[in-house]
């Protein structure tokens, strides 16, 4: 199996260019500097994107903000739904759902220019076996990812937590050939015991990542935003000395942890 694509210290350049500002651990604090040094050698590599989602407007609300970062750069962006939102309406039939989430998902990826995947499970009934891991496995190294973003594995939503487990097994199945970020949903009331090191300023794409959260209009998704995910772009916001952002855990190989100052 191949190494790395790039390491990590030319990732923390190349990310720090295209996603604007991307201010990560308290100890990385010149990634702005080290970005005006390195924009030749991040144009010249687009990068390869994949946001796993357990449901149609997962990736959208979770980290929409910074795919679109990523698209607007010429990267490419593929949002991989593990289901179609099948079970959101119980008096609606699974076809029925389906059908509308799709097509809502669909209208989200076209406003982020993203391409839109689905890998067959059903919303509610969600499955973590050998198979399964097969399954996804083939489908994320297929798309040859350089990056991929999904659930952190640790969330009330049983589905939520399939998918991080999946995208998890991928990644240590590829040999840890692409870098691995887990983003929040609803933390608080879903995701759990979230501590960012890595943050992303998405003040500029903000009202692109709610034009792509609100064509899930199933989901009732002003009451969301308004309740949950404005509150969190603004708190992560403050975390990072931005007007918004998004926050996410780096999941690095053991080679890559960050030794402790003075140690």
């Amino acid at each position: 199996m191949k190494k790395h694509k790039f390491e990590r210290r030319e990732f923390v350049k190349s990310t720090s260019i295209g996603l604007g500002s991307l201010a990560l651990s308290p100890l990385f604090t010149t990634a702005n500097k080290t970005s005006q040094q390195n924009v030749e050698t991040t144009s010249q590599k687009k990068l390869n994107i994949v946001c796993v989602g357990a449901h149609p407007g997962d990736p959208e609300f979770g980290c929409g903000g910074t795919m679109a970062k990523y698209s607007d750069a010429g990267n490419n962006v593929t949002f991989l739904y593990l289901t179609r939102g099948e079970a959101y309406k119980p008096t609606q039939s699974y076809a029925q759902s389906a059908e509308l989430r799709t097509k809502e998902a669909e209208t989200a990826c076209k406003i982020l220019n993203a391409k839109a995947m689905f890998a067959g499970q059903i919303d509610g009934n969600t499955e973590l076996n050998n198979q399964q891991n097969e399954v996804i496995t083939k489908l994320i190294l297929s798309l040859q990812p350089d990056v991929v973003f999904t659930h952190w594995p640790v969330d009330a939503h049983p589905d939520h937590q399939v998918a991080g487990q999946l995208a998890l097994t991928a990644w240590i199945r590829s040999l840890k050939n692409f870098h691995l970020y887990f983003y929040e949903v609803n933390t608080g009331s879903e995701t759990m015991g979230f501590s960012p090191t890595d943050y992303v300023d998405i003040a500029d794409v903000r009202e692109k990542k709610k034009a792509a959260m609100f064509a899930h209009k199933t989901q009732s998704p002003e009451e969301i935003y308004n309740s949950f995910f404005k509150t969190m772009e603004e708190f992560r916001g403050l975390e990072a000395g931005v007007k918004a952002a998004e926050a996410f855990i780096h999941f690095k190989a053991e080679t890559e942890k960050t030794k402790i100052a003075g140690l």
